[in-house]
């Protein structure tokens, strides 16, 4: 099992992306391999914020993909199709605190904390991930899709 973080979903809705189809291709190698692609419910809230702000740098845009509501939904609505949604645990919230204390994570970067967390939780310790320094001081395995 591997999870997928929010920035390869956003990729892969994004044809027009550089790395649209290396997040693509990655996915194919996953699956081929027999491997399972994992997401959890703040990758399908992170996306929905990401998905629905407004496109293009600010101040004009919001590093948004500018899709209405009703598009986020049915990318939202083909990633639980294609791709295991494992449920938050009750034991999240405490996995989470212990991860941000224990590291002194701050800011942005508990959203993250929250990933692993959850990853931790299941026993996964692979996250695919175009942002491998926002992971560096968390106990995961960061995988970079070309490296699938």
């Amino acid at each position: 099992m591997i999870l997928l973080d929010t920035n390869l979903l956003g990729r892969l809705t994004d044809a027009a992306d550089p790395s649209h189809v290396i997040a693509r291709d990655a996915i194919h190698r996953l699956l081929a391999k027999g491997d399972c692609p994992i997401i959890v419910p703040q990758n399908l809230y992170e996306f929905w914020a990401v998905a629905t702000r407004p496109e293009g740098p600010p101040p004009a845009g919001r590093n948004g993909l500018g899709m209405t509501p009703r598009q986020a939904a049915q990318w939202i609505r083909f990633f639980r199709r294609r791709f295991t949604l494992l449920h938050d645990r009750p034991e999240l919230i405490d996995a989470w605190q212990i991860l941000v204390e224990a590291r002194s994570v701050t800011g942005i970067k508990s959203h993250d904390a929250r990933l692993v967390a959850a990853m931790q939780t299941y026993g996964i310790d692979r996250i695919l991930t175009f942002n491998e320094p926002d992971f560096r001081n968390l106990p995961a395995t960061v995988v970079a899709p070309a490296a699938v």
